[in-house]
């Protein structure tokens, strides 16, 4: 262990670690498609290096090319112009409080709001493979295979044989320079013009790979020729617009084919250089060369890994160290191309759609804390400004339900705008994340100018926290709900009372909302203080916590999908919670819950319980859960179910969960990894912070 801040010099070979867990790949893999990218724009590819044979992973996770900033919007159908959708309004202790969860009479709407706006597939690069009778080839032409990914330097190399000859695909993206993808490719079959590259264009899709290729007529692909080994393209989908750069450098032509179809090749050479650059905007009229662009990737990859934290587990005894460190490096990759741009990330990233490309502000926690626990904040921040943007729509919510403050929406595009569904607006658990950012932002910088960035947000965020609280007289106490849809999503959203996650939630929120008021010279709000000193414990039974009132201490008719009762302690800091309570529940827990119905942050916010339980074992194991949701493949992404073979949340929480078992929390014990079991671990780490 090292003193918990980022390192001039670094006592840990960094690069030794990343190049530990350098990714291979020797045969086909659906799971593991390799992406590149800047956390801005993120480009997927097979195992040529490129985008050539999609069909071959649409069912597991698409070959798509997907930024931040790309999005499409369907025109609103002419019969549904001027329409409101309806909410259903719920009895709310003798008021009416509207919820748009319902969308009976109304499904076209419905559907319209939440698939519109939805993330785009930007375009398809990919090898034009034919044959020498002039077929396309097929996935089953192409072998050996041998691809790497060099995480340190961000470089993509892939290797194979094609009828009898050697072709090599170097592809990288262009550091932050620009949103864009640099590809070398080499083959004697590159002068017989059997290998070239090949750039498509599709219509808009909320699905899953986020691309509509059956309807040409729909977009517009406007191509222009400003100078030689340059072309700019205008993609312009109904009301969006975007644009395109592709050069190269060495001798090539540029040829159309069918609608939105483009190839280079290049004659009497073997080798083509080409950069493909995306953007809102008309892009630069010089593009960097296919080697600056790889130097601009080393660079970028370079300062990110050499910042911040790390952690070595070489010369552990435990058989599940090399594994636990592979997961950690992978997934410090894939957080950084996936989850460091401008909005919040969406589950998936920018790697293809889920939920059509929008995120979730209930999962942004599971998203972005572990940069700052990994001492890289700045790559949090840069999200963190979404809240200010949508500031005014959380007002709006929170007004038209009849509550103060500011009501945080949940399944969102860059427009704030809160997406219908049976569930999301139910959902109470997201509304504290943005005072806990703010408190991480203070931690780091404990500045006044922190205090005014952040100050409105904090209060209004607590102001609706107070609001929502409703005041039993009878009992003389606070409750939250019903309604209300709880962290596990797997109650009756009008009867749940009282929910243990979200009860002491809303303490750390209220006191920690009360400092704020204190550190920028203001009185405490007296009406935050009565709430605080009037919520009720934590529901238990049989000296185990209850996820709600109501329940009971069986753990059989609910124990699946997320056991949030242990998060109460664990990614929270335990406000009002009992730690011998604490400790019995996250043991049963472990010993009864149905883990192939869970989800992949599951595992480590118990893996967080259990290391403030004192459980520094049962962190390890609840890291090593059995389960195929708990899997990694060899590209690091944690599988989760068809249609949802990468779920960045596991990611993530894998490693706030790491940072926390080794630099410990607020109030751990002073060991240098109290986290971890005493035997069988080494772990070194260094630049970690401590969890609030």
């Amino acid at each position: 262990m090292t003193s918990p801040s980022s390192p001039a010099i670094s006592s840990i070979d960094r690069k030794a670690v990343v190049a530990r867990h350098r990714i291979e790949i020797r045969a086909f893999d659906r799971l593991s498609p390799l992406s590149v990218g800047n956390g801005e724009f993120a480009f997927t590819a097979d195992v040529t290096g490129l985008q050539t044979f999609p069909e071959a992973y649409e069912s597991d996770i698409p070959l798509c090319t997907q930024s931040q900033w790309g999005w499409h919007r369907f025109p609103m159908p002419a019969e549904l112009v001027g329409q409101r959708l309806r909410a259903t309004e719920v009895d709310t202790y003798g008021r009416g409080v509207g919820y748009h969860v319902h969308k009976k009479g109304q499904e076209r709407l419905f559907d319209h709001l939440r698939q519109s706006p939805h993330r785009l597939h930007l375009g398809r690069i990919g090898l034009l493979l034919l044959a020498q009778d002039g077929r396309r080839a097929t996935l089953g032409d192409i072998s050996p295979i041998e691809q790497s990914l060099d995480m340190w330097s961000g470089l993509l190399r892939s290797r194979f044989a094609f009828e009898g000859q050697p072709v090599e695909v170097e592809t990288c993206c262009c550091g932050d320079r620009l949103d864009g993808v640099a590809v070398r490719v080499r083959s004697p079959l590159v002068a017989s013009g059997q290998v070239g590259i090949l750039l498509a264009f599709p219509y808009g899709s909320p699905e899953v790979n986020a691309a509509d290729w059956s309807q040409p007529n729909a977009h517009e692909t406007i191509v222009t020729r400003p100078a030689e080994g340059r072309v700019n393209l205008v993609r312009q989908l109904d009301a969006d617009r975007y644009h395109v750069a592709a050069a190269w450098s060495s001798p090539a032509r540029w040829e159309s084919g069918e609608p939105h179809h483009f190839t280079i090749a290049a004659a009497d050479s073997d080798q083509i250089e080409c950069v493909v650059a995306f953007g809102q905007d008309a892009l630069p009229l010089a593009l960097p060369s296919t080697k600056e662009a790889q130097a601009d990737s080393a660079r970028f990859w370079n300062d990110y890994w050499m910042s911040g934290a790390a952690v070595d587990f070489e010369g552990s005894a435990d058989p599940r160290a090399p594994e636990l460190e592979r997961r950690v490096v992978a997934s410090q990759y894939l957080m950084r191309l996936n989850c460091a741009g401008t909005l919040p990330p969406a589950e998936t990233g920018v790697t293809c759609n889920s939920w059509y490309g929008k995120f979730h502000l209930e999962m942004h926690w599971w998203h972005g804390v572990h940069f700052a626990l990994w001492g890289r904040l700045p790559l949090l921040e840069r999200s963190l400004g979404y809240y200010h943007r949508v500031l005014s729509e959380a007002r709006r919510i929170a007004a038209r339900q009849g509550y103060a403050g500011a009501r945080w929406p949940k399944m969102v595009g860059p427009d704030g705008v809160d997406s219908p569904s049976p569930v999301g607006p139910l959902l109470i658990w997201q509304q504290p994340h943005p005072i806990y950012y703010a408190e991480l932002i203070y931690r780091e910088r404990p500045t006044s100018q922190t205090l005014e960035n952040w100050g409105d947000v904090v209060e209004e965020t607590a102001e609706f926290m107070a609001s929502y609280a409703h005041l039993e007289s009878a009992e003389n106490r606070y409750v939250l709900g019903p309604p209300l849809k709880t962290v596990s999503e797997n109650t009756d959203p009008m009867t749940s009372r009282n929910p243990a996650f979200e009860l002491v939630y809303w303490r750390w929120g209220l006191r920690v909302a009360q400092q704020w008021r204190e550190r920028r010279g203001l009185p405490r709000n007296e009406s935050w203080d009565t709430i605080l000193e009037r919520l009720p414990p934590l529901a238990e039974q049989d000296g185990l916590y209850l996820m709600q009132e109501g329940m009971t201490a069986t753990y059989t008719e609910w124990n699946w999908e997320h056991p949030a009762l242990v998060g109460t302690r664990g990614m929270l800091a335990g406000d009002g919670v009992d730690p011998a309570t604490h400790r019995r529940t996250v043991e049963k827990v472990m010993q009864v819950w149905q883990w192939d119905r869970c989800w992949g942050w599951d595992f480590p916010m118990v893996a967080m319980a259990a290391a403030r339980a004192g459980r520094g074992d049962l962190a390890v194991d609840a890291l090593f859960v059995e389960s195929k949701k708990n899997t990694y493949s060899k590209g690091g992404h944690n599988y989760q179910r068809p249609g949802l073979a990468l779920y960045l949340p596991g990611n993530g929480g894998l490693l706030a969960a790491v940072a926390m078992m080794a630099a410990g929390w607020d109030g751990a014990p002073d060991l240098p990894t109290p986290g971890f079991p005493t035997e069988g671990w080494t772990v070194r780490w260094e630049g970690l912070r401590r969890m609030p």
